[in-house]
């Protein structure tokens, strides 16, 4: 996201109905992106979201507080403007994605992954026409064609307030098939998030849990709600 600062100046955020969806007033005047574009959102809810966010701020604005703000921001400035480079990015997880790689050793981790990655492989070929190459090992293997082209149109057939968590949900998760499965109702965050964590769990068991990579993985999970929350306020 682009760098931006203020100072809260207004007494009053209001979501309100404006030309072509929703935005966000302060005492009247109405909210823009940094780049300096109207903040037209798709929904009401979230637009409401959005205003309780500039309505939490005291002092200088902190976008980091600001999850909501952010990511319809990101939608408008960014995947708006390069929406075919994000779709390209977003879709070539589907030819290395985290389900496919199964660990080499030991037969217990790989018996995990298969228990929670296979359903929703399967789910996969089902439901979306993608049944995808299973490997043990990180080499890479090849996912035919039609499959990936199939993903593609997947994700190409979201609208860009939808993009923009989904991204987030890919991003985070390290998984297409994962992130389609929650925006599909397959899955639920909790479930998609201990799912893309099979691995990191699995060695906290056997090694014990280190403070830092423990706050940087409720990091994460933090920001893969936040994802989730946003997907589902773009209706």
């Amino acid at each position: 996201m682009s760098a931006w600062k203020a100072k809260r100046f207004w007494k009053e955020a209001r979501a309100e109905d404006c030309e072509g969806g929703f935005t966000v007033r302060l005492d009247g005047r109405a909210v823009k992106t940094p780049a300096k574009a109207a903040l037209v959102v798709p929904t009401r809810a979230m637009a409401e979201a959005i205003a309780a966010e500039w309505d939490a701020q005291a002092g200088e604005v902190k976008p980091d507080t600001m999850p909501v703000t952010r990511a319809a921001n990101s939608a408008i400035d960014k995947i708006r403007a390069q929406r075919a480079e994000v779709v390209d990015l977003l879709a070539a997880y589907g030819g290395s994605d985290l389900l496919c790689y199964r660990a080499a050793g030991p037969e217990a981790l790989a018996e995990r992954q298969a228990a929670g990655w296979d359903p929703v492989l399967d789910w996969a070929a089902e439901a979306l026409g993608a049944r995808l190459v299973v490997t043990r090992g990180v080499m890479p293997v090849a996912q035919e064609a039609a499959v990936l082209d199939r993903l593609h149109g997947r994700v190409a057939g979201f609208g860009d307030f939808h993009l923009a968590g989904f991204h987030d949900l890919v991003a985070i998760s390290g998984s297409l098939i994962l992130a389609l499965a929650v925006t599909e109702g397959r899955l639920g965050e909790a479930e998609a998030w201990d799912l893309s964590r099979i691995d990191e769990t699995w060695q906290v068991e056997q090694w014990g849990e280190d403070e830092e990579a423990a706050a940087h993985e409720a990091r994460r999970r933090a920001a893969f709600g936040e994802a989730c929350r946003f997907y589902a306020l773009c209706g």
